[in-house]
């Protein structure tokens, strides 16, 4: 994990984090929250991007960046897929295409899947298909910590 002091440069955006934690997998997702909590720092999660509204992002606490973890992980078997908290609909889209499978959810790629999840989700094949995510599961390193 990378600790850095940030400079968030977006221009309708006027957050600033005192650290963002730079995630590559869920031992460094463990760290942060625990040095969070030990800091009692407010906490905010950036996911894979695509958030226009700045909720990613909080005053002088950490930021906890999972943009680093986007593994896609499909069983064609059962016609599952599984991300991690940095996936985008991009990533998905490209990993379960290869198997001829469709998630009818978003339609901007660079759109994070944990915001998609967690916010809504709408997209071309939600109409005729229904939304499938089900129950918004939380991540493994969650459920960890």
């Amino acid at each position: 994990m990378r600790l850095r002091v940030p400079a968030v440069q977006h221009a309708s955006i006027d957050k600033h984090p005192r650290l963002i934690a730079r995630c590559s997998g869920v031992a460094d997702v463990i760290a942060a929250v625990n040095f969070a909590r030990a800091n009692e720092l407010l906490t905010a999660i950036r996911g894979g991007g695509h958030n226009v509204g700045g909720r990613a992002l909080c005053d002088d606490g950490i930021v906890i960046d999972l943009s680093g973890m986007r593994s896609v992980y499909v069983d064609s078997a059962k016609r599952t897929v599984r991300l991690e908290g940095g996936a985008t609909l991009g990533d998905m889209d490209r990993e379960t295409h290869v198997f001829g499978l469709a998630v009818p959810c978003g339609i901007v790629p660079k759109t994070g899947i944990g915001g998609l999840t967690l916010g809504g989700g709408v997209g071309w094949l939600v109409c005729p298909f229904e939304l499938l995510l089900r129950k918004r599961r939380m991540a493994r390193a969650a459920q960890a910590v």
